[in-house]
């Protein structure tokens, strides 16, 4: 039996993964899958700001596609966008604060077409969750997971597209977030009929510590495979 810890990686089956912009770029990226099993849903990740520190293997999602497919039978799409440079390589291109990202944002949407990979969310952390409510009802997706999100690009105007589409939101905000607390973010979402809003208590935009790490990630599953929480804390193999 072992303790899942912040290093912990469990079975899967991963692949390492290139997606094309329709612009002409190459994105690098892995696809984790369960081992063993189909998966029954798939987790199409969006990362942090580039030009502070985010990228594909920032902390959340990488324990997302270290831990998910083996605890929850989910699939697990990280890349990096454009410009970002990670241990997996380099994606093409220059960061274009949130524009230009709507074609990596649709290069992995396709990924997912061509691979059949199903009923596929958005996960965006911070600077992701703008790229998943600004573009992401644009994609046959069955809802969006944000967290941390900061509403420095998004506007009133995409929360309200959501509004009228109908499909689920999730906003999970930490008490104690940099940008956007709890209390702010409920007023900026509440006109979201299909809301899902999750306030952490003790959290923090960066969701540093285990504690946290699993909160996140058990609010995620909840939405995509519920009927295996409670998330384990040990693993027996």
């Amino acid at each position: 039996m072992t303790e899942i810890r912040g290093g912990t990686e469990l079975p899967a089956r991963r692949e390492e993964i290139e997606l094309r912009t329709a612009d002409g770029l190459t994105l690098v990226g892995e696809l984790a899958l369960p081992e063993a099993a189909e998966p029954v849903a798939t987790l199409v990740t969006l990362h942090p700001l580039p030009t502070h520190g985010g990228f594909m293997d920032s902390h959340v999602l990488r324990k997302a596609a270290a831990r998910l497919p083996a605890l929850a039978d989910v699939a697990v799409l990280r890349f990096n966008l454009r410009g970002v440079t990670s241990p997996r390589g380099t994606s093409e291109g220059a960061f274009a604060d949130g524009v230009a990202e709507q074609h990596d944002v649709a290069a992995a949407m396709a990924f997912v077409a061509e691979r059949a990979l199903p009923h596929p969310w958005f996960v965006g952390w911070s600077f992701g969750t703008e790229l998943a409510l600004k573009y992401g009802l644009h994609h046959p997706v069955e809802g969006a997971i944000l967290l941390s999100p900061p509403m420095h690009r998004a506007t009133d105007d995409d929360i309200g597209a959501w509004a009228a589409d109908g499909r689920r939101l999730v906003v999970v905000v930490p008490e104690l977030d940099d940008f956007l607390r709890p209390a702010e973010a409920l007023e900026r979402f509440r006109v979201v009929p299909q809301l899902e809003f999750v306030a952490v208590e003790g959290g923090k935009h960066l969701w540093v510590g285990e504690a946290q790490t699993y909160r996140v990630l058990s609010e995620i599953v909840a939405r995509v495979n519920p009927g295996v929480l409670p998330l384990p804390t040990e693993w027996t193999g």
